[in-house]
């Protein structure tokens, strides 16, 4: 086992270089980089993001960083909007964002940053990356965290009845629930959710905006509890409602392909009780699949499904500064989080495929890859 999770870490090196290649090509060829933000901002036709975040300007610029960008050249013309500006000004704006160099050695420079986790500092913010995502998490661990294990619980007692009870009338009518809830967008039932409960045209029950109350500090460590739980309820409502559905299909169809297996027949036939079958010998073969994807589910609902119910409920997470971040080029924070995101990636498919071996000590992938 050592071997293979060896080998797993050593795959992730060439992977992830290839994950940054690829992003850092990509952005060579997006137009509107950085520098053309600051161009628009002076000649006062920002428009986006960057017109809703304080601070930004030329002047915030750390020097030194690196990213991706259109290609340095000191020449007005290639940048929109410069027509009229000092070509010495153009220039000192490249070597601030770090363009001065070639493509590929502000890639390797970015490279050799992010081995020891130095992430460099936001273009427009004039805070270091890891600063900012730092304070960005928790909001999105909120909803990561609460919504994955909230689906789980639904999903798997849900999926084991519908197994059950396959055809029957609780079958049908539980399907139509679960197709509904997978072919609306977690973002329309959020905007039910507040037009409902939270003082949009019927009741007001629940806040608008943020993950805690302006008094929050002031309040007891019950009343904190309480609170945060109180500004939570919404959000991960609205994104458990659009993600319960597939998990609910796989831990069905799961338990119907266990359940037809030649050793649930051979236990029913020792006379062992319906409810000993189902979750003292099914339970733990069909959950194999369902429990060890966990690692890997709360990493897509972390880092993927919470950008438009935080813009909504206006969660400053790490979904709403990733989509900031691409609309303004903010191209540390952009390479910081496809790294970051990339790697927590790579790390939870392997221990995805650990937990198998601990639901199921008898998986061996070194026997698998000899």
């Amino acid at each position: 086992m050592y071997a293979y999770i060896l080998r797993r870490l050593l795959l992730m090196i060439p992977t992830l270089f290839g994950i940054m290649v690829l992003n850092f090509a990509v952005i060579q060829f997006a137009p509107g980089g950085p520098i053309e933000q600051i161009i628009a901002e002076i000649q006062g036709t920002a428009v986006g993001a960057t017109s809703r975040i304080g601070g930004s300007g030329a002047g915030d610029v750390s020097a030194g960083s690196t990213g991706g960008g259109t290609a340095a050249s000191g020449d007005q013309g290639s940048y929109r909007g410069a027509q009229g500006l000092d070509p010495e000004f153009i220039k000192e704006l490249e070597k601030q964002f770090g363009f001065d160099k070639p493509a590929h050695e502000r890639f390797f420079l970015m490279m050799k940053n992010y081995l020891v986790f130095d992430f460099g500092t936001s273009y427009f913010r004039d805070e270091t990356v890891i600063n900012l995502v730092i304070e960005k998490l928790p909001v999105s661990i909120s909803l990561g965290l609460w919504t994955t294990l909230l689906v789980y619980l639904i999903s798997i007692p849900l999926g084991i009845k519908k197994a059950v009870r396959d055809g029957t009338r609780f079958d049908l009518w539980t399907s139509s629930l679960v197709i509904i809830g997978n072919a609306i967008p977690s973002f329309l039932f959020a905007v039910a959710l507040i037009v409902l409960f939270a003082g949009g045209s019927y009741l007001d029950w629940f806040p608008l905006r943020g993950l805690t109350s302006e008094n929050f500090d002031d309040l007891s460590l019950l009343g904190k509890v309480a609170d945060y739980f109180w500004h939570i309820t919404l959000p991960v409502l609205a994104m458990v409602i659009g993600g319960f559905a597939a998990l609910t299909q796989l831990t069905k169809n799961s338990f119907l392909d266990q359940i037809g297996q030649q050793y649930v027949l051979t236990a029913r036939a020792k006379g062992l009780t319906e409810k000993r079958v189902l979750y003292g010998h099914v339970f733990r073969n069909a959950m194999l699949i369902v429990i060890a994807g966990f690692p890997s589910a709360f990493i897509g609902i972390l880092f993927t499904g919470s950008l438009l119910i935080e813009v909504i409920f206006s969660l400053d997470g790490l979904g709403l500064l990733g989509f900031e971040a691409a609309i303004n080029r903010d191209y540390p924070v952009i390479f910081a989080t496809v790294y970051v995101f990339a790697l927590l990636g790579l790390i939870m498919n392997l221990v995805g495929d650990l937990t198998y071996t601990l639901i199921d000590p008898r998986i061996d992938f070194e026997a698998r890859e000899a």
